[in-house]
């Protein structure tokens, strides 16, 4: 069951268009049908109008079998059978579509029926969403199932140790698995405790159940996991409560139970891969520019309004590209028209699309998508300023500067907005061109970090100092620690090795610009 809003998505990156009738884009849909050769009065919520001469009789079967939306594919003729431009046929096809009610979604005729039926068939029937995101729902009654089975309360989680479904018994339960279900994934330290025990090294390379023993430090009673698996691929895991090892029909149960959970994620993974491959297609189009944007920010049933483009990178210790990867899976999690952004990896960046006009917003969003990610992961993040469709080019540069400037602040620091942190990137890119070496060497500022450099003075900290505070001594010398004479004696050796020239503005800007290029610990 999903909507038609949803449909309209992912079938959009295959040329098919929907004519007329946006209010029944938020329309769920449950079913399918096609019609038959000797009984054309069928129903059903989407009717796949295989063998209509035209788009009129296409809508009057679709009509009659009482369906939200008809998927046509027109052998290159317009609604009526006749000839015409595509932008004909799709007025003509929402005039007719409006005066019966149904939502018509034009198909284009190089895609086969075949193809189609399978993607209809597929979203329709086989998508799902469930409180903890993505997946089948009838994975609860699986996990029901297998509780009252084996008698321990059940837990199936991804191979993140997110869960993906619970029993609602708690016979057996603990205050470990409690606190599992609430946060929705494994706390840190009972990951710990199974990494130090071998328990996901064993799952990652047997099919057979392994035994948990209970820790009462830990709130943790006895489990029994097994791992859940599409060939030689981890999917996740099957957790029950139990004091010890199952054995026998319970062993047999929990087992069966893994190769059943491995058919619900692979056709799960199967619907949720199409969209976000579709996402991510119509996604980076629009940050690399498209002739037809508008079009491009419908299909990912956004409203042309003012958006941010954020860029988001994702670090862990022991690998950088899964961090990136799960960032990606948890920013695409849940359907499409219950996330505010839409997102798409390119190279080693996630960037999302956010409608926000305000900053704050993207923050929280950034605030967010870091919360549901594993501790150890480390998020920076840059915003662009709001930009309209045709400008999300410009925005995808402006949040790049930012993540750059992000990433070189000190830890803890707010993911910059390019319309709040303009003098930022400005002294970013004159630090770019300083370390090309593209900054004067001959100039008082590098005169005096050379002499630094050999002497352990503090001249260029002295520069920036009596810069900053416009040639007042006493200011100067508090901003330094020192006494005033200090101050004084220094800019007088300073005068001997550089020309300083402090009545001339131009030279105070460009040194104060060049210091601001090499602002690093060095000139401090």
């Amino acid at each position: 069951m999903i909507t038609l809003d949803r449909l309209v998505n992912v079938l959009g990156g295959y040329g098919v268009r929907l004519c007329g009738h946006p209010e029944a884009r938020s329309a769920w849909l449950r079913s399918v049908a096609m019609p038959e050769t000797a009984d054309r009065h069928v129903t059903g919520d989407v009717l796949l109008a295989i063998g209509a001469s035209s788009v009129a009789e296409a809508v009057r079967w679709a009509a009659t079998a009482q369906a939200t939306a008809v998927l046509v594919r027109p052998a290159q003729t317009g609604p009526g059978g006749e000839s015409g431009s595509g932008a004909d046929a799709e007025r003509e096809a929402a005039a007719i579509g409006g005066r019966h009610g149904v939502a018509v979604l034009l198909a284009d005729p190089a895609v086969s029926w075949s193809q189609l039926a399978g993607m209809v068939y597929g979203l329709v029937l086989e998508s799902r969403e469930t409180a903890s995101g993505r997946g089948p729902t009838d994975l609860f009654a699986l996990a029901d199932s297998l509780a009252d089975v084996i008698g321990g309360a059940v837990t199936i989680e991804d191979r993140h140790s997110r869960v993906l479904a619970y029993s609602r018994s708690q016979q057996a339960g603990d205050p470990a698995r409690l606190e599992t279900v609430l946060g929705r994934r494994v706390p840190d330290r009972l990951r710990e405790l199974f990494q130090q025990q071998g328990v996901f090294a064993r799952l990652a390379v047997t099919d057979e159940p392994v035994f948990v023993p209970a820790d009462p430090e830990h709130g943790l009673t006895g489990r029994m996991a097994v791992a859940v698996r599409a060939g030689r691929e981890l999917l996740g895991s099957v957790w029950v409560t139990c004091e010890r090892p199952l054995t026998g029909a319970h062993r047999h149960a929990l087992a069966d139970g893994a190769r059943t959970v491995a058919l619900h994620l692979l056709r799960s993974r199967a619907s949720a891969d199409l969209e976000r491959q579709v996402e991510s297609d119509l996604v980076i189009r629009l940050l690399e520019g498209s002739a037809d944007a508008a079009t491009m920010i419908s299909r990912l049933g956004l409203a042309p309004q003012a958006m941010r483009v954020i860029a988001i990178r994702a670090h862990a210790t022991d690998d950088r590209h899964a961090a990136l990867l799960l960032a990606f899976e948890q920013a695409t999690t849940g359907f499409g028209w219950s996330r505010p952004g839409r997102s798409a990896l390119l190279d080693d960046t996630l960037y999302t699309i956010l409608p926000a006009e305000q900053a704050e917003a993207a923050r929280q969003w950034i605030a967010a998508l870091h919360s549901e990610l594993p501790a150890r992961v480390r998020v920076t993040a840059g915003i662009g300023a709001p930009a309209e469709v045709t400008e999300l080019p410009a925005g995808r540069q402006e949040a790049d500067e930012c993540l750059a400037l992000h990433e070189s602040a000190r830890p803890g620091a707010v993911p910059p907005a390019y319309d709040e942190s303009w003098d930022g990137i400005l002294l970013q890119r004159l630090r770019a061109a300083a370390r090309t070496g593209r900054t004067p060497a001959r100039g008082p500022v590098s005169t005096l970090l050379r002499h630094d450099t050999r002497h352990g003075t503090c001249f260029v900290a002295t520069l920036r100092a009596w810069l900053e505070t416009q040639g007042d001594l006493t200011l100067a010398a508090e901003q330094l620690k020192v006494h005033p004479n200090t101050v004084r004696n220094r800019l007088r050796k300073m005068r001997e090795l550089a020309p300083l020239d402090p009545d001339d503005a131009r030279r105070r800007l460009a040194m104060t610009i060049m210091l601001a290029a090499l602002d690093d610990e060095r000139t401090r």
